[in-house]
């Protein structure tokens, strides 16, 4: 149900430090260590970090007007593009493909940071196995997979209270535990002149289109809050204070995270030859087991945070909607879990430029529906939502038994186009782009073939 004005609580705070915690994250810092396998300088690293902080939070504050407008949910937002069934279709790519792709993702990020603690306190625990592998993952690895992916499904079980008091904790240390991986970066470069100096090897191929390809990436780890901002927006006390707080935000974070990233790269690589682009291997290297505990169990708690909030929770609630009389959140959680598992994660780590694929495929799954539901809102039915409609009697939302055929039909052409150029060469750029080339084409051409579904005006907003 929609929340009424007077009873949000949310102010600009709240969205000032929303998203400072999935700023710096592992997936974040291993693609920007991939923007340097390609052969980016130092400036259009941090320029792509820039530009990418302000489409960001241009788009989460325009996707999340009609959250604050309406005090409405992701789920109910999607019935009014892709009408009352339709929406499973959108709900399936966020809540179960994308979230499960991230959760296995996010996990085996996490798994990482437990097998270096445990390595530290027990050395002979890296050498469990020999040469023994599970389709690629060594024994060691494949442990600290399981225990951390069970620490995960236990908090779904019964832990999110006890979630969400570490979490509260845990967004002013991660800034203390990346700040001081940059501060010692710099220092073991001889200072932060080496880094700045630094000469890229040089980028292959059309100069311009990596780095709008880099740009697309790092977007693309956005593309899932992009798409259901309003589940927060809805909340807040007014539009401006949700516009300014997560625009400042998303800058102020992501200025910290150009500086933190590239020192930490591009420090490490001066002096040792060769780039650390996962940040898990920095900690490794420090001296202290004290700084590499906290700066492990911070990486662990936030992965963990960010995993079950964003990922587990969304999947384990989609399926369950999908077969609501076998499967309750909890069962279509542990499900959504063990095929995190199938989908063998680890294999997007294996170097510094692997991410990309993972990163284009979420790309363009999720942009197009971002796409359809600003040209939607925006353009088609000009911020305008029956709520008599999607709550009430009024079928305002059904379309073609239940489905908004116009919607489907972009959806299918845009997230083609974006994902054809990882199978047929020639199109390869628009693949690199999968982030624009979803989100452009499926506004554009939504907004042509849309037609506005008859409402009652006296319905529209919530007073």
């Amino acid at each position: 149900m929609p929340i009424k004005l007077e009873d949000r609580k949310w102010g600009m705070g709240n969205y000032f430090t929303l998203w400072m915690g999935s700023v710096h994250n592992v997936p974040a810092y291993i693609t920007i260590g991939g923007f340097f396998a390609l052969g980016l300088s130092v400036g259009q690293v941090f320029w792509s970090i820039i530009i990418v902080a302000i489409i960001l939070g241009a788009i989460l504050s325009i996707s999340g007007h009609s959250g604050t407008k309406y005090g409405i949910p992701s789920t109910m937002l999607l019935k009014t593009s892709f009408g009352t069934r339709g929406s499973i279709v959108p709900g399936v790519i966020r809540g179960v493909i994308a979230a499960i792709m991230w959760f296995g993702f996010q996990t085996y990020a996490g798994s990482l940071a437990v097998t270096i603690l445990i390595g530290k306190l027990w050395p002979e625990y890296l050498k469990l196995g020999g040469d023994w592998n599970f389709f690629g993952l060594s024994l060691p690895g494949l442990i600290s997979f399981l225990l951390f992916w069970a620490v995960n499904v236990m908090f779904v079980y019964g832990g999110m209270k006890i979630l969400g008091k570490f979490t509260k904790i845990l967004s002013p240390i991660i800034y203390i535990v990346f700040g001081g991986m940059a501060i010692w970066a710099i220092n073991i470069a001889g200072g932060i002149t080496p880094i700045l100096q630094y000469v890229p090897k040089g980028i292959v191929g059309n100069e311009l289109l990596v780095f709008l390809g880099c740009v697309s990436a790092l977007l693309a780890t956005w593309a899932a809050p992009a798409v259901s901002i309003s589940d927060f927006t809805r909340e807040a006390v007014s539009q401006k204070v949700q516009t300014v707080g997560q625009i400042a935000g998303i800058l102020i974070s992501y200025l910290l995270f150009a500086f933190a990233s590239i020192a930490v790269i591009i420090g490490s690589e001066i002096a040792f030859g060769t780039p650390i682009w996962n940040v898990l291997d920095v900690v490794e290297k420090f001296d202290s087991k004290f700084a590499i505990a906290v700066s492990v169990l911070t990486i662990c708690l936030t992965t963990l945070s960010v995993n079950i909030a964003g990922n587990i929770v969304p999947a384990g609630y989609q399926l369950a909607s999908l077969f609501p009389k076998k499967l309750t959140f909890k069962k279509g959680a542990f499900i959504a879990a063990v095929v995190g598992i199938i989908i063998m994660p680890w294999k997007l780590m294996e170097d510094s430029t692997s991410i990309f694929v993972f990163l284009g495929v979420i790309g363009g799954l999720l942009s197009p529906v971002l796409g359809i539901m600003l040209s939607h809102y925006f353009f088609v039915a000009k911020k305008h939502i029956d709520m008599n409609g999607l709550y009430g009697s009024s079928n305002t939302y059904r379309y073609q038994n239940g489905f908004n055929m116009q919607a489907i039909i972009t959806l299918i052409i845009a997230g083609v186009i974006s994902l054809i150029g990882q199978f047929v060469p020639v199109f390869k750029p628009l693949y690199d782009m999968s982030f624009f080339t979803g989100t452009i084409i499926a506004f554009i051409l939504y907004s042509l073939i849309a037609k506005k579904p008859t409402s009652n005006p006296a319905e529209d907003e919530i007073s």
